[in-house]
């Protein structure tokens, strides 16, 4: 099982738009990453979200891009701020692959969590990728590779 977790990508600023949607140098980018991370072979059969925008819009490009026949939706525990555990515990037995559109700092601790019990080791790349395996059921994760944004 994989998982891929995506940071969103650039948004426009607060006083731009409160929605904070992806800005035009962010869809550029999502876009140019979801296609190379599609290259690397990422075929995600589930696509969550946080349900903010600039992580929706962000998740639909890897959708298109990966697998526009996965289940798509927006999915609780991926707030910036919601502790990492409530998704590594979902993803514990999960059969199928799964990208996670998601926010700092989360996406950073979910990360330690996964590879080594919560030690932050590698930084998460900005608007970037990471490519998660688990051969044990979510037990123990091992990182693939990586995208920077």
């Amino acid at each position: 099982m994989h998982v891929f977790l995506v940071h969103h990508g650039d948004a426009v600023g607060p006083e731009v738009d409160p929605r904070r949607p992806l800005s035009a140098v962010g869809r550029a980018s999502v876009d140019r990453i979801a296609a190379l991370a599609a290259a690397r072979g990422a075929r995600p059969e589930v696509v969550w979200h946080s349900g903010k925008l600039r992580a929706r819009q962000t998740a639909e490009a890897f959708w298109r891009a990966c697998n526009a026949l996965a289940e798509f939706s927006a999915t609780r525990d991926l707030q910036p701020d919601d502790p990492p555990q409530w998704i590594r515990d979902r993803l514990h037995g999960e059969p199928r692959d799964v990208l996670i559109a998601g926010h700092f700092p989360h996406l950073p601790r979910l990360l330690a969590l996964m590879v080594s019990g919560g030690e932050i080791g590698s930084t998460f790349p900005l608007h970037g990728v990471v490519a998660l395996v688990t051969e044990d059921e979510g037990a123990t994760w091992r990182e693939l590779w990586r995208l920077d944004g």
